[in-house]
């Protein structure tokens, strides 16, 4: 619209020039098609408005918001409305406790309390957007800044809401994704009545006071020292019972053979190594026999 203001000015510029300086009409035939020529191309180029992939445009005319909204592209639109972009992409908040991780500088974190009376700290990241359809009434009755109006203050009330339901440690422990999945159905809820779509949300990170840390840890390490003694004492029962069975094993062993042995196969087995001996080309000394009846035998 500027160009339409300059053309409309020089147009009316060229008619006082007429009547200041009826002697030269030529100019004022020029300045008068020149400040028409650019009210033409204004008035042109106000009619036509670029709309960003991932955006659309919300018209308000004097102040009354039309219900149409632009789509990306082109669009032919009244050259006196107003056009304001709205991001349909989407978006993500975070609230953290290091300084350079969220949208707000310094420590952002929410602080809650758990039911047990103990200040939890919880770093959240939400992934959300807007409906098009929707982003004439943001604009309506929330304006431009919905992050600041909506997004930020609905979820810092519904976690300090929902946590209270919840000890500490269930908070950091088992109870975690039932607290994540119940906080995102009331934010779900929150944002779709005020045209916002929650896709996500993801709590980073839950920090508990020093003490109730400490007394998990010490926790885990006495679970971990009972499981590792169970370890031991089931790897001692193992080599105990090993022990026994190899021993069982032996003295099978050693009555089978008692039970089988006797004087006449011991007899057998003494002549079969009498018998190698003598056949053997090493020298030897044989004694057969027992006692006082025994008969030497020396080879050399």
């Amino acid at each position: 619209m500027t160009l339409f203001i300059i053309g409309l000015l020089l147009f009316l510029f060229a008619k006082n020039l007429t009547e200041l300086f009826p002697q030269i009409p030529t100019v004022h035939r020029m300045v008068r098609l020149a400040g028409l020529a650019l009210a033409v191309v204004g008035i042109a180029n106000a009619s036509v408005k670029q709309i960003d992939a991932g955006h659309v445009g919300v018209q308000s005319l004097f102040g009354k918001v039309q219900e149409h909204v632009l789509t990306s592209g082109l669009n032919v639109i009244n050259p006196f409305v107003d056009v304001h972009t709205f991001d349909i992409k989407t978006q993500n908040y975070t609230m953290s406790a290091i300084a350079t991780e969220g949208d707000k500088t310094g420590d952002d974190a929410i602080r809650v309390l758990s039911a047990d009376g103990l200040e939890v700290i919880i770093d959240l990241t939400i992934l959300y957007s807007v409906i098009p359809s929707e982003a004439p009434n943001i604009y309506r009755e929330i304006g431009v800044d919905y992050k600041n109006v909506i997004v930020r203050p609905i979820t810092r009330t519904k976690i300090r809401d929902n946590a209270v339901y919840y000890d500490a440690v269930a908070l950091y422990s088992k109870q975690r994704d039932e607290f994540q999945a119940k906080i995102f159905k009331s934010i779900e809820n929150d944002f779709k009545a005020r045209g916002l779509v929650l896709e996500q949300l993801l709590v980073r990170n839950i920090t508990l006071p020093p003490s109730v840390k400490a007394a998990i840890e010490s926790k885990i390490n006495a679970e971990q020292d009972a499981q590792k003694m169970q370890f031991v004492l089931q790897k001692e029962k193992q080599e105990a019972e090993r022990k026994r069975v190899e021993a069982q094993g032996i003295a099978d062993y050693q009555r089978i053979i008692n039970s089988e042995i006797t004087d006449k196969l011991l007899q057998y087995e003494s002549i079969k190594a009498q018998k190698e001996i003598a056949l053997s080309p090493n020298s030897k000394v044989i004694i057969m026999g027992k006692g006082a009846g025994s008969v030497l035998i020396s080879d050399k």
